[in-house]
């Protein structure tokens, strides 16, 4: 029994040497990396065994000389997806669908599609960007509203929809909003409740998520967002209709909580992640899942699902096999530089090295 026990004591001390190593190396990638964009405001959740560390470096904007923490808000964009595509997984787990029925009958019911894509596009296509849908028309809504323009209309969803009556690309990859303005939709009709309420019951009260938020975000510890120029931009606000495809507002705190749980494979979140992280579309390019993508290393695989606002970059990656996960949040809209910070950390620290 004393040998099980020290050799027990051994293995858990050596992985919190081993944590406390990778979490070293992070900061310091991080920290040189910030040193030379001293402007941007940047949050970093890490977690590695079960383990949490934080790293942030900057003010939150550039006119304050409040730095930022791991509780600071940020628009986390497109990492909604995620969220949303874990939500469709626990409702087919639940029984409320089947990922490969066809949309046609879980829409509502002012929204009719055509004669010639009835019976073509399933829930799993919607959620893998192969629905061959066209999407929002980006150049115009700024045109129409440049500070906010997701402020979308009913009315112009149901045109993009009921109007259509060919899928140029389907069964091929090309990312989409409206395929998860769909997505939300069929949640709230299986359902029958809103999407910020699904939202709420299904992941952030049981993940703890007390500070995601939704339709209501006025609180003193955010970020300024910045233009990929420079311009100051507002957070985008609340729409219901588009929320499920990138309108949540969160920080570190909360987002390396919905990572261990992931790693953890305990719980309705976790037990959704089978489907989330299936193979939905491949080719030399992505690999693409439910709303996440795949990085693979030989045997090794990390996911991850990247999100930009017109002031805020981030990205929200995990590996199970390796029992790490990380966030990162940016008060800029500059992918380049999320890229460069997940990768260096990736390839310096946290890759595993193949036989």
């Amino acid at each position: 029994m004393k040998t099980i026990t020290s050799v027990l004591i051994l293995f858990i001390t050596s992985q919190l040497v081993s944590g406390q190593a990778a979490a070293k190396k992070i900061d310091s990638i991080c920290r040189a990396i910030s040193n030379k964009n001293p402007e941007v405001a940047i949050s970093i959740g890490f977690v590695e065994n079960g383990t949490t560390s934080f790293f942030n470096y900057g003010k939150i904007s550039k006119e304050s000389k409040v730095a930022v923490d791991e509780n600071t808000i940020y628009e986390i964009g497109s990492v909604t997806k995620l969220l949303t595509g874990n939500l469709i997984a626990q409702a087919n787990n639940e029984g409320k669908l089947k990922i490969d029925d066809f949309i046609d009958d879980y829409l509502p019911k002012e929204y009719v599609l055509s004669k010639e894509i009835k019976g073509t596009i399933k829930i799993s296509d919607l959620a893998s960007h192969q629905s061959g849908l066209p999407n929002f028309d980006f150049k115009k809504l700024m045109e129409l509203n440049p500070k906010q323009p997701l402020d979308i209309s009913k009315e112009s969803v149901h045109a993009l929809i009921n109007e259509n009556t060919k899928l140029i690309d389907y069964g091929s990859y090309r990312y989409s909003n409206i395929s998860y303005t769909l997505m939300g939709m069929i949640l709230e009709k299986v359902y029958a409740k809103s999407f910020e309420e699904v939202l709420k019951e299904k992941i952030l009260l049981p993940a703890k998520m007390e500070n995601t938020l939704t339709s209501s975000f006025n609180v003193k510890n955010k970020v300024t967002g910045y233009e990929f120029n420079g311009a100051a931009q507002d957070f985008f606000n609340w729409n219901s209709l588009i929320a499920p495809a990138g309108l949540l507002k969160s920080n570190t705190a909360d987002l390396t909580k919905l990572l261990k749980i992931l790693l953890s494979n305990k719980g309705e979140i976790a037990k959704a992640t089978p489907i989330a992280e299936t193979t939905f579309f491949k080719n030399t390019e992505r690999e693409v899942g439910f709303g996440q993508q795949m990085e693979r290393n030989g045997d090794d695989v990390y996911f991850y699902k990247t999100g930009n606002t017109m002031g805020c970059a981030s990205i929200f990656a995990y590996d199970k096999k390796s029992n790490w996960g990380m966030v990162i949040l940016l008060n800029h809209n500059n992918s380049n530089l999320i890229g460069e910070l997940i990768n260096t950390n990736y390839d310096q620290v946290l890759k595993k090295k193949q036989l």
